[in-house]
């Protein structure tokens, strides 16, 4: 076994999504179209979410890649990007 497989934590990146769909679906505003949407600083700033997951921005981007959310940009900081949507598509 490698150092990383026998060490180090192994992060279940279906799991993470999961829990922040259901975050998403929490917090947020549905749409009209089906989606439903809420703030990047919302999203960062729940503390329920916050001791979920290991990395929010990590798991944006896995989640943006498999198509079930989308936001603007390819990187999400705390701060300058507070006001972007999170748009969690519909099922």
């Amino acid at each position: 076994a490698s150092f990383t497989s026998c060490c180090l934590p192994r992060m279940n990146v279906d799991h993470e999504i999961e829990l922040l769909v259901a975050c998403l679906k929490r917090i947020g505003t549905a749409q009209a179209d089906g989606t439903i949407v809420t703030k990047f600083g919302v999203l960062f700033k729940d503390e329920i979410l916050e001791q979920q997951l290991e990395s929010l921005v990590g798991t944006l981007k896995a989640a943006k890649k498999r198509g079930v959310l989308d936001f603007q940009g390819q990187m999400l900081l705390q701060g300058a990007h507070d006001n972007v949507d999170i748009i969690l598509k519909k099922a």
